[in-house]
């Protein structure tokens, strides 16, 4: 472990969490609870609008709007039409109907015959309901009940998301800034990680070929996490382990963390020197906090040993199945280069150079191609468990998709869902991480 504060800003893509807006995570405690009132409001609205009883129905669509305009930014005019759901935002966005139609679909206008037309492109426009008072309530009603149904459940879970948010983190957690390879495998488990948990975080894009970005750092591999601008955070499993318990034990500091995890450096066998980290796969908490997240009783083992086959084995398949063929080769070199940073002489050196490269060393490695040690990880999944955490992924599970995700584009990764039986645990775990589901946990 190392620690700098004399790196360079530099320009960074914010990663916010996915529908939320930032200030819900960093907000204080007064900002919280004026949320807070203006949720319970819209709650308690939504729940009068679609329930009924003793509150007058009008009121509370018009409680609806009010609180809606307080979380949309466009304002209450478009709110108020908003809430109404899709006929709503169809009669704010209409370009205003030719003479002879009617002007709304719940408007004053009406046709010869006393019925309201809808709008379309035919000649006399359709006929929606009779001019009588019962069917306008009835169509009323019903646009009401549903747009009152949509939004409630709508709200109520963003609501819960803010509420998960604040529970989980707090307003002063640590600022991350995660300085990457984008097509790095070991970079990719730290986002999944970081997606999951919802944790707000920016990207830093480092020149694989001189790593300016990183020069401050004595260590020079990728990902590197920043906290605050001064602890720094090496090697992917260790960002995992340690955020990780610390999110869990709520520590102080994370610098109390780190301290379960000391770097080793020593000389391998070709006098090189390498940097190892002790217990990174290991999560620093105490006997209730273990039982707890783990309640199986060899649920950890089972996690830790998956864990470093993903880094010792599943990362070392890619190569030989992503530049089989000349084709293939440069095709995944071209992505690398269009996704990852690179300069014009770099980038065209790596692409041709690089698959050139590669292919070769892929075909002394053809015997590592097979698809079973996939097949292996779903079967020990099994058939009851959606993941390997049981109902909800594990540092396994987001270990393991982070690795395969790099190859998504691909043709190898297209024959990877064609040809084992990964693809369903796949697309649950996209879906996973895309809704930020350890924000609820």
């Amino acid at each position: 472990m190392s620690a700098s504060s004399t790196h360079p800003p530099v320009q960074r893509d914010i990663n916010p969490l996915g529908g939320l807006p930032r200030d819900a995570v960093f907000m204080g405690s007064s900002s919280r609870r004026a949320h807070s009132k203006h949720s319970a409001t819209l709650l308690n609205a939504s729940y009068c609008c679609i329930l009924g009883g003793s509150v007058n129905m009008a009121a509370s669509c018009r409680a609806l709007c009010n609180v809606r305009s307080y979380f949309n930014p466009l304002g209450p005019v478009r709110s108020h039409y908003a809430s109404l759901g899709p006929v709503g935002v169809r009669l704010l966005d209409s370009q205003t109907p030719r003479p002879g139609r009617g002007s709304s679909l719940l408007g004053n206008g009406t046709s010869q015959g006393g019925y309201r037309r809808s709008y379309g492109t035919g000649g006399s426009g359709s006929r929606v309901f009779g001019s009588g008072t019962g069917s306008r309530r009835v169509l009323g009603f019903a646009v009401l009940l549903g747009a009152g149904l949509g939004t409630y459940q709508t709200m109520k879970s963003s609501v819960q998301q803010h509420l998960a948010a604040e529970d989980t983190k707090g307003p002063g957690f640590p600022k991350l800034t995660l300085y990457q390879y984008k097509t790095c495998p070991f970079c990719s488990k730290v986002r999944a990680f970081l997606d999951y948990q919802g944790l707000p975080y920016e990207v830093v894009e480092v020149n694989p070929v001189m790593r300016k970005e990183i020069k401050w750092s004595t260590y020079r591999k990728v990902p590197i996490l920043m906290v605050d601008g001064d602890v720094q955070l090496n090697d992917s499993s260790v960002i995992i382990s340690s955020l990780k318990t610390y999110l869990v034990t709520k520590k102080s500091s994370l610098s109390e963390v780190l301290r379960f995890y000391p770097e080793m450096r020593s000389v391998n066998d070709s006098g090189k020197e390498v940097t190892e980290f002790n217990n990174k796969y290991w999560l620093m908490l105490s006997p209730e906090d273990t039982e707890q997240l783990y309640p199986q009783k060899e649920a950890q083992r089972e996690e830790m040993k998956w864990r470093q086959w993903a880094d010792d084995w599943l990362v070392h398949l890619i190569s030989p199945n992503v530049y089989r063929t000349p084709g293939e080769a440069l095709a995944s070199f071209d992505y690398i280069v269009r996704e990852g940073k690179f300069g014009t002489f770099e980038g065209f050196f790596a692409k041709y150079v690089g698959a050139t490269a590669m292919f070769l060393i892929a075909k002394r490695l053809k015997n590592k191609t097979s698809t079973r040690p996939v097949n292996d990880w779903v079967a020990t999944i099994g058939k009851k468990r959606k993941f390997m955490g049981g109902e909800q992924p594990n540092l396994a599970d987001l270990a393991v998709f982070g690795v395969l995700r790099v190859m998504e584009g691909l043709q190898a990764f297209e024959d990877l869902m064609e040809n084992t039986k990964v693809m369903c645990w796949y697309q649950r775990m996209e879906r996973a991480t895309l809704n930020h589901q350890g924000l609820q946990l």
